[in-house]
């Protein structure tokens, strides 16, 4: 199994350094930013409440937009990612827009070779879960990095949505697993970018499935008091082909087919 979950990290690391100059150019979040603009959508400025002042760290921020949108907001923030390429690109927008911020190049298990301190709040967000191998050793990261009485949040994919077939134009039919499996599920096929749909990526994506109850337990072992769990009939992009996006760019379900939560937000307190 350690030399899937090395393959897999290996993989998903070229991948992602792959997909940032791609993210850079696609991404409608950039020229928001660029605009003035603060990319948090009201779900997350409404459950995460005032940041003002307070220190945020950024777990898997990618090319840095949330990150740098919660500075905007008034957050000290520092971001993490396992991409250097990502990082690059979250530098330079940081020093377009002149905000501040600390981008740390770091895998997420390795974060405490990486950085020092406690922050007020730990966020995550947006397809990220499944990039992750070890949800109770992610969970021991974010308590040691939290302040007594932070807050840790998280708005995601709901894990129902990886079940059912993602091109199945009538129904929701059931393809995969719900539960989860030790060894990563393997993406290598002519499926486009979800950001660029005429980009088709060259190196392969490793995933893994986690149940609500996994997520949600993975936060409890370590001692964090869950605040909120929020269900939601939208979701951040075009999950599956049948969607439609309506004027605040969240993506739907056609009424038909409106039948499951599409994302889930939580906030725990230590």
């Amino acid at each position: 199994m350690t030399d899937i979950f090395k393959t897999a990290e290996e993989s998903n690391k070229k991948l992602w350094n792959e997909l940032a100059p791609i993210h850079f150019k696609s991404y409608s979040d950039v020229e928001k930013l660029k605009k003035g603009e603060s990319i948090i959508d009201e779900i997350q400025l409404r459950e995460l409440d005032d940041v003002k002042g307070k220190t945020l760290l950024h777990l898997q921020c990618h090319i840095g937009t949330d990150t740098l949108s919660w500075a905007r907001e008034g957050a000290i923030v520092t971001g993490i990612d396992f991409s250097d390429e990502s990082l690059k690109f979250a530098n330079q927008l940081k020093e377009e827009l002149k905000l501040p911020a600390k981008f740390i190049y770091s895998n997420v298990y390795d974060l405490k070779d990486n950085l020092t301190g406690q922050f007020d709040i730990i966020y995550t967000s947006q397809g990220v879960l499944c990039w992750l191998k070890d949800l109770d050793e992610w969970a021991r990261i974010i308590n040691h990095f939290l302040k007594p009485d932070g807050i840790f949040y998280i708005m995601e994919s709901h894990p129902t949505c990886y079940i059912f077939d993602e091109d199945n134009t009538k129904d929701l039919k059931v393809n995969y697993p719900y539960f989860h499996n030790k060894e990563p599920m393997k993406w290598d096929d002519d499926s486009p970018d979800y950001a660029d749909a005429n980009y088709i990526a060259k190196n392969p994506a490793y995933e893994w499935q986690w149940t609500l109850s996994d997520i949600i337990n993975s936060l409890i072992k370590v001692g964090l008091k869950i605040e909120l769990l929020n269900e939601y009939d939208k979701i951040f992009f075009k999950f599956y082909s049948v969607m439609e996006q309506d004027k605040d760019g969240w993506w739907y379900l056609p009424n038909s087919m409106n039948k499951i939560p599409l994302i889930f937000t939580l906030r725990a307190r230590k």
